[in-house]
């Protein structure tokens, strides 16, 4: 089986095509279970995101592409909720999805991987904060809120590297990921950014399965040709670290196959 979960729309106001552009090319790519997860509402940084006016017919948008696409490939809804106390709203945590996705992309308001406030690292010490990150994917993962951690090492994207052992760094959030039975994605984005590698990395991977933290595909597509680039050096890294199955979901249940 091919999974790939995760996904956006033109609703997120950074992404391309429609919602069947990206389906075809995913029956294209040979994906089995595909999965849209756009930007989720909330009141901060509200011009990469939908609004909660949108909610329904995002909603609707997706589980109407599932019925005309049955018969040739399984479509799944979730939203990717952005880690960020105080702004998370109860419209999307109790949202009637198929999976939602945690990612962290702000520490104390700074949106860290947006190349538009990319400045503010020179001001940064990098290993306070990478352990700041790693702080907040162990909060989001104890939240209990989510499905699936996204893009677990973000924080490596402009190709800042701390000082100390990043394993070191992220045990506790791959405790907490594993206490929580959340699913791990790994995500092909890295690999279009400056740092130039899958999240998360093998050596994060690997302490995953030590824990038996579960795992899924994305492509974290924002354009059509995105869809299924990598999926084969996805599943490799998958490999090398010992995993042979991958999870979905269907109304927040997770399902292992084979991959």
């Amino acid at each position: 089986m091919t999974i790939d979960l995760h996904n956006h729309t033109v609703r997120c106001h950074h992404a391309e095509g429609t919602i069947n552009q990206y389906i075809e090319k995913a029956i294209e790519e040979g994906i089995d279970i595909f999965g849209f997860a756009d930007h989720a509402p909330m009141n901060f940084d509200e011009k990469y995101r939908m609004g909660f006016d949108e909610m329904a017919g995002y909603e609707a948008e997706i589980r109407e592409a599932a019925r005309q696409y049955e018969d040739r490939i399984l479509i799944r809804l979730g939203y990717e909720v952005d880690w960020l106390p105080g702004h998370m709203d109860e419209r999307v945590l109790n949202a009637e999805v198929d999976f939602l996705i945690g990612s962290v992309h702000f520490l104390s308001g700074w949106g860290f991987d947006n190349p538009e406030f990319i400045g503010h690292w020179k001001e940064q010490n990098v290993d306070e904060i990478w352990e700041r990150y790693f702080a907040e994917i162990a909060a989001m993962a104890a939240s209990r809120h989510f499905d699936i951690v996204g893009h677990l090492d973000l924080i490596k994207v402009f190709g800042h590297r701390p000082d100390r052992d990043i394993r070191q760094l992220a045990e506790g959030a791959l405790d907490a990921v594993a206490a929580a039975e959340m699913t791990l994605e790994l995500n092909a984005a890295g690999w279009r950014k400056p740092v130039s590698e899958a999240y998360p990395s093998l050596d994060l991977l690997r302490m995953a399965r030590d824990r038996r933290i579960t795992i899924t595909f994305a492509s974290d597509a924002h354009q059509p040709e995105q869809v299924g680039w990598k999926m084969h050096e996805l599943k490799l890294l998958a490999r090398e670290a010992g995993y042979t199955q991958v999870a979905s979901f269907r109304n927040r249940e997770r399902q292992m196959h084979k991959f």
